[in-house]
């Protein structure tokens, strides 16, 4: 290939390289120490367009942290699954919430 085609082909390849992925990062937390029981939330009435996302516990500089429930825009098409702790042998491994089809 000649040296004309051949930069333009490159330029290309390497436009596409660039282009920034919209992904979500996760952070994954393993611990050993069990959350402690949820706490007991009144859930507001219901709005339009957007869907109730319950409170969790998260481990934050060394302990559990209760985060509170809130409304989070709705996704048509999609419900919410929620944040969990998920037990497995002698660990515990917290699941984000997100959307799902």
């Amino acid at each position: 290939m000649s040296s004309n085609k051949l930069l333009p082909a490159s330029l290309l390849t390497l436009s596409l390289l660039s282009v920034p992925v919209l992904s979500q990062a996760r952070t994954v937390v393993e611990i050993e120490v069990a959350p402690p029981p949820p706490v007991v939330e009144v859930i507001p009435a219901q709005r339009p367009g957007v869907v109730w996302a319950p409170g969790f516990w998260f481990w934050e500089d060394g302990h559990h942290v209760w985060h509170s429930g809130h409304w989070i825009e709705e996704r048509r098409g999609y419900y919410w699954v929620p944040d969990r702790w998920v037990h497995y042998g002698n660990r515990y491994r917290h699941e984000e919430g997100h959307w799902q089809r």
